[in-house]
Order: structure tokens, then C-alpha cells, then sequence
């Protein structure tokens, strides 16, 4: 988003695995790895520039990962802590997510914030169109089994 409005996006290619402990979200694990140049947004030159070396530089970083170290109980939810890595860079960030184990299924939803500087995406925009450096993320996953 900027200063002057906000846009949606998603990928459309990525995969994972979830190993799921006594068929509990809390203490499973984790792994989802998305094609950065599958990446799109709500307008063609936006997720062109996206692309770009200004922010995911989808050629030199053609993969974005994101594996798990600990899913813990927090009341009716979940939290979920984790290294991020994107853009050449891992951090570790913690969300909360609503996880519910079905019969042959998992979903997850989950909405927080990154801050794109701390994957060195420093990019600043024109200066009357300032780029935020946080970056909401949204997640609405479902997982099956592996045929």
C-alpha cells in the first residue's frame, strides 16, 4: 500500500508440506515455498515493477520459503513463529492464525504485517506517492493430503 491507496495481490504458484502432531496444529510444523514470479497484483504495471529489482527482483530471488520453528495454542487461535525468507533475506516473524483440522484437510487464515525494509526491499516511491514499509500479508490456505 501507499499513501495514496492500496492494492491486492497473491501468487499463483507455491507448495508445502504440513506435518501435523497427533492431529493438533500445536507442535506440527510447516514448510511453503511460493514462485516469486507467479507473484501478481490487481494491475499489470504494478506486479511488473514488483518484479523488478526494485522490490522482489524475481530473477536473482526466484523463490520466496517460509519454514516453521514452533505452532503454539494462544486461546482460541494459534501463533505461529517462523523464518521468512525473501528477497536473499531470512527473518524470523511471529503471526497469529485461525487453524482448523478437518476430516482430509487443514486450513489456515491468517493477517499481519511485514516490514518490506527488513527483506532490503527499500524502494521509496515518488515523493507524493510514498510506498509504506509495512506490508500486509494475507493467508487463506488449504492443505490435503499428498496423493
Amino acid at each position: 500500500s501507499k499513501e495514496t491507496g492500496c492494492h491486492e495481490g497473491g501468487c499463483k504458484e507455491s507448495s508445502g508440506k504440513v506435518e501435523l502432531i497427533e492431529g493438533k496444529p500445536a507442535g506440527s510444523s510447516v514448510q511453503v515455498e511460493i514462485k516469486v514470479s507467479s507473484m501478481f497484483s490487481d494491475d499489470n504495471d504494478l506486479t511488473e515493477h514488483l518484479l523488478s529489482p526494485d522490490f522482489f527482483d524475481a530473477s536473482k530471488y526466484p523463490t520466496a520459503t517460509f519454514t516453521s520453528r514452533q505452532v503454539t495454542a494462544a486461546g482460541d487461535k494459534y501463533e505461529i513463529q517462523g523464518d521468512l525468507n525473501l528477497h536473499g533475506v531470512t527473518r524470523e516473524i511471529r503471526f497469529p492464525a485461525q487453524i482448523e483440522v478437518g476430516t482430509g484437510e487443514i486450513k489456515v487464515q491468517a493477517e499481519f504485517s511485514i516490514i518490506r525494509v527488513d527483506f532490503d526491499m527499500k524502494y521509496p516511491g515518488k515523493a507524493d506517492n510514498l510506498i509504506r514499509k509495512e506490508v500486509v500479508i494475507k493467508l487463506d490456505v488449504v492443505a490435503t493430503p499428498a496423493s
